[in-house]
């Protein structure tokens, strides 16, 4: 309770004097109560053959999740455990060191073992029931008094501050475990509901000759007050400023990790209607455009589509071995555009391609780029961040996502050649932000209702082709107009069945960003095609 929840207790007793009786009185009774509330649970779920295990598991559990809340400034949620069993081992290597190994020693295995010295009496059935049965009333009733002796102070902490709860170790890693694993016993098993089942490619596509190809460039932890093209003091983007990509600076994120974020902003559901088992169990707009008639391919480069490719062609190219883009096993981003040339020219029809970028992944950010992009300096080279100054960690992160505009202005390049069969698009759009160490906090998956901007705000980029905005009536001058109008990931479902033309009762003309930059007839055909 002292040595794994150091964060816990700042944060409850932020603000009280320790030179006033009243603040001795609140941290002596909920030292007290927790203390009695887990031995109680405790009680209850062992036996003296269990209970050394048990206790062992829980000492290392508490001193792995308590280093990387205090490191991090993490809350550690349902979410948050869904992100760790979702890391793979590229990413989990990164956030091992030695100093997580001697506090696992210290703070784990050393209390683990000395559980194996005391020895454990025998009694006899009776009296050790009776005894048993004692322990957990006692416990609880201390529990019970010392909340009581606290409640105004402590209801108004919880009331005002629900989060804190995500802070308690290891109480928050079995919370977590229990919601996951009842969230997932209660999630439809089988196939995945169907979305739009009635979508199919609108009338206007038979006036059109040539077939669409569309990239959607996932990116991964970019925040947009980062972004060169949203007006931040350094030039991070200037390739896509060449280009002429339109960036919207105000892009809110379904989440604030990648387990959370990537299938609600490809669902219908949205952050608006947030239901988690709905969105996990329904079909991602990615089926609905393939039922309409697209060929859909996933491109991954970090740890998968969290579902939302199910069902279709998915290239993981993360460890791909091309020596020249993989030096050293994990491959950068450049990797999304091998072999581009060879899937365009073998399909059939229409086109879609989501590429998954490793991005600016943390806490690693100079493992992101090759050394020609080390142009901010001195950057941060440890991957634990507060072996580094803020300014090192910043120059890190800017350098990460100047290789991201330099991958993304490589695929509008393949796209400008591809003109000459295809009509094509790209947009670009990350899936959550990051925390770069302001206000203690680093990383992301912050609680979504807590989370500071940084990891709730992300760049959102289009290109469109010449022969694109003729062919789809699309005009990009007028989302040029529009850049500041704010949007949010649950815009991106409708978006693309709008710029698309997907015809299906399941589109929402006021959620589609592109509606407004569409030539009128088109415009009056989508909307005909909505009230249906």
């Amino acid at each position: 309770m002292v040595a794994a929840n150091q964060p816990f207790w700042r944060a409850a007793l932020a603000g009280r004097s320790w030179a006033q009786l009243e603040t001795w009185r609140f941290a002596v009774a909920l030292m007290l109560a927790l203390t009695a509330f887990y031995l109680a649970a405790v009680i209850m779920v062992s036996n003296r053959h269990t209970v050394r295990p048990l206790l062992a598991v829980l000492l290392v559990i508490g001193a792995a999740v308590s280093y990387y809340v205090e490191r991090y400034a993490i809350y550690f949620d349902g979410a948050m455990l869904s992100n760790v069993m979702a890391t793979n081992y590229g990413e989990a290597r990164e956030l091992l060191g030695w100093g997580m190994a001697a506090h696992l020693l210290v703070w784990g295995f050393l209390p683990a073992a000395l559980l194996w010295w005391p020895r454990l009496l025998r009694r006899p059935l009776g009296r050790a029931l009776a005894l048993r049965l004692a322990w957990v009333l006692g416990s609880l009733g201390i529990g019970v008094l010392s909340l009581l002796l606290i409640f105004a102070d402590f209801a108004s902490l919880m009331r005002n501050h629900r989060e804190m709860r995500h802070l308690i170790t290891p109480g928050n890693v079995v919370a977590a475990s229990i919601g996951n694993a009842w969230g997932s016993a209660n999630r439809p098993a089988g196939p995945k509901l169907v979305v739009a089942p009635d979508a199919k490619l609108a009338a206007a596509w038979q006036g059109r000759i040539r077939p669409a190809l569309f990239v959607l460039v996932v990116g991964e932890t970019a925040r947009s007050r980062n972004f060169g093209l949203n007006g931040y003091e350094r030039q991070t983007t200037p390739e896509l400023a060449k280009r002429g990509a339109v960036s919207f600076a105000d892009v809110s994120a379904c989440g604030t990790s990648t387990e959370v974020s990537l299938p609600c902003m490809f669902s219908s559901f949205g952050r608006r209607n947030y239901d988690e088992t709905k969105i996990l169990s329904h079909e991602s707009v990615l089926q609905v455009l393939a039922r309409a008639g697209f060929q859909v391919i996933w491109r991954d480069n970090q740890s998968g589509c969290k579902g939302v490719c199910d069902g279709l062609r998915t290239d993981q190219l993360d460890r791909a071995g091309v020596q020249s883009l993989c030096p050293e096993g994990q491959c950068f981003d450049e990797i999304l555009l091998h072999g581009m040339e060879g899937i365009v020219r073998d399909a059939k029809g229409n086109l879609f391609v989501v590429m998954h970028q490793l991005g600016s992944h943390g806490p690693a950010y100079f493992k992101r780029y090759p050394a020609a992009f080390k142009r901010f300096s001195p950057a941060c080279q440890h991957e634990d961040l507060r072996m580094c100054s803020a300014d090192e960690i910043r120059n890190a992160y800017d350098n990460s996502l100047l290789y991201t505009d330099f991958v993304v202005s490589r695929v509008i390049d393949f796209l400008e050649g591809a003109q000459k069969t295809h009509d094509t698009a790209l947009l670009y759009v990350s899936d959550h932000g990051e925390s770069l160490g302001e206000g203690g906090l680093y990383l992301h998956g912050m609680p979504y209702a807590i989370a500071p901007d940084v990891q709730k705000k992300v760049p959102l980029v289009m290109w469109l082709s010449p022969a694109f905005q003729r062919g789809f009536g699309v005009s990009q001058s007028c989302l040029r107009g529009r850049s500041a109008q704010p949007l949010s990931h649950d815009h991106l479902f409708h978006s693309l069945l709008g710029i698309l033309d997907v015809q299906t009762s399941a589109y929402e003309t006021g959620m589609d960003l592109f509606a407004p930059c569409r030539s009128p007839a088109m415009a009056t055909l989508k909307s005909a095609q909505s009230a249906r």
